[in-house]
């Protein structure tokens, strides 16, 4: 299972209460992309975090994005130049993706109910795989890998609450970007075999049992 929700819903609180106290075999794992998050990561993966870190780049594995870049490169050289290092950063972000599904597949194997702290087929939805036309070629490549062979959670939870509190408690980003972040995220409803929402503004111990029921629910059905 997947738990999402934009910058300041409370989805690593709640991941690692659910594990605490859902009273089934059950493991956390982060599955985004901040590597300063992941308890476990690729060397390769290691060395990015290290020279971003450097260089005064964010912690994390995002190898694009509307913020990111400064425009087309003027010269065929520089053209050349920032996709290869686009396909570097995207491959070591694929690489990167099927190691955390490992880790899953190994705990699903000891038979435990993985929680995933969001997940790379949720984030990545919206620009890689629902909208990939006319991008550059390493971003379609991925967007196709995500969609045609990335296994999808079973269930995702939806963390949502009004952006303006979002805001208040993590003050990153902007309500409209939050807004935003979260309807990209509905976008997951008819991919997955179950998508639920729950209040995050409720009490955290409010938002765990609501979570946990929803996964026992369907932990029984199956």
């Amino acid at each position: 299972m997947a738990l999402t929700g934009a910058d300041g819903a409370g989805k690593s609180t709640v991941a690692a209460e659910l594990v605490r106290t859902l009273g089934l075999p059950a493991s956390y794992l982060y599955m985004g992309v901040n590597l300063e998050t992941s308890r476990v990561v690729l060397p390769s993966t290691w060395l990015v975090l290290t020279v971003k870190r450097l260089r005064g780049g964010r912690p994390d594995l995002a190898p694009h994005g509307p913020s990111t870049g400064s425009g087309i490169p003027s010269s065929r050289r520089r053209r050349a130049l920032s996709t290869l290092k686009q396909s570097l950063r995207i491959g070591n972000l694929v690489a990167e993706e099927w190691f955390r599904q490992a880790l899953v597949h190994r705990s699903h194997r000891r038979g435990e109910i993985v929680v995933c702290d969001r997940h790379f087929y949720a984030d990545y939805l919206a620009h890689d795989v629902a909208d990939r036309a006319g991008k550059p070629w390493p971003v379609r490549v991925h967007g196709y890998l995500l969609d045609r062979w990335y296994p999808r959670p079973d269930v995702v939870i939806a963390l949502e609450a009004p952006p303006e509190v979002l805001l208040a408690r993590k003050g990153e980003g902007t309500v409209e970007s939050l807004r935003r972040r979260q309807e990209e995220y509905r976008l997951l409803r008819p991919e997955v075999r179950r998508y639920a929402t729950v209040d995050a503004t409720r009490p955290l111990p409010e938002v765990v049992s609501a979570a946990a029921e929803i996964v026992r629910e369907h932990a029984a059905q199956r």
